[in-house]
């Protein structure tokens, strides 16, 4: 006689019940999300018209010999996709989970079948996808508007991106974890919101700062990822040493956010 009962199917119920919570989650972050006009002109809009703005400015479209003929708005196409991660990872998506902490929504989850992880899985997707999305159209309107090369060095580009969104994430949901309200997740990310744009060259440009200066903000997240985003659109592979700092520091901050990240 044939097994009416054969061995995969045990297996697959309970995938699907485990799966279906978490695709449920992520639908109703999304609609929420997409209802926050705010938050999708931080990270999508801004840092390209930020670039535009300055692409306006003449003498930033005429080579300059101290950058070694390259020309300034060469290197803020970088700098505008770094700026915006750091929008949805330390400016958009502290104040969600946060908030949700204070109105007792992570505690109430935990009595569902919907696990609190899933929804700080959904947040750090969604801002993810949205400040790689933000990347595409920085480029796009850099290269169609300004003339700006795209990554002579895709593959090595695409590294130092993906390490870039996965650190500022993990910086995110660091600044979630050590604060308790709202309000003091919007004052340590307001002051680690201004300490990234600075290292990630938003008023000077990595290449362009003094070497003391350049040297010590090479070593923070930022300024190694800006460092490695660079080094990859000029052609060349942006090296492990780049790419590893950032990878590092990405580390550092994920561990410390496990350890110190509370549901209620």
């Amino acid at each position: 006689m044939t097994d009416p009962h054969p061995a995969p199917a045990p297996a697959a119920a309970p995938r699907a019940a485990a799966t279906g919570p978490m695709r449920a989650v992520l639908r109703a972050e999304t609609r929420l999300f997409l209802r926050e006009p705010g938050s999708l002109f931080w990270i999508l809009v801004f840092p390209t018209a930020l670039m535009t703005i300055l692409g306006l400015v003449p003498s930033f479209r005429n080579p300059d010999e101290n950058l070694g003929g390259r020309r300034v708005i060469d290197l803020y196409v970088p700098v505008s996709v770094l700026l915006a991660m750091i929008m949805a990872g330390l400016q958009a998506m502290p104040p969600v989970l946060t908030g949700y902490r204070e109105r007792g929504i992570l505690r109430r989850l935990s009595t569902t079948p919907v696990r609190p992880s899933a929804l700080l899985g959904a947040q750090i997707a969604l801002h993810g996808v949205a400040a790689l999305g933000s990347t595409l159209l920085v480029m796009a309107v850099g290269r169609i508007a300004f003339g700006v090369d795209l990554p002579g060095q895709p593959f090595g580009y695409a590294l130092a991106l993906l390490l870039a969104v996965a650190c500022v994430l993990a910086l995110g949901a660091l600044v979630c974890s050590v604060a308790r309200t709202t309000r003091i997740s919007a004052a340590i990310g307001s002051v680690v919101f201004f300490v990234m744009m600075f290292t990630a060259g938003v008023w000077v440009p990595v290449q362009a700062m003094p070497d003391a200066l350049r040297r010590i903000v090479q070593v923070t997240p930022f300024g190694a990822a800006s460092q490695a985003l660079d080094r990859a659109a000029t052609g060349d592979w942006p090296g492990w040493l780049w790419p590893g700092l950032v990878a590092v520091w990405t580390a550092v901050a994920a561990v410390a956010a496990v350890r110190t990240f509370r549901w209620e």
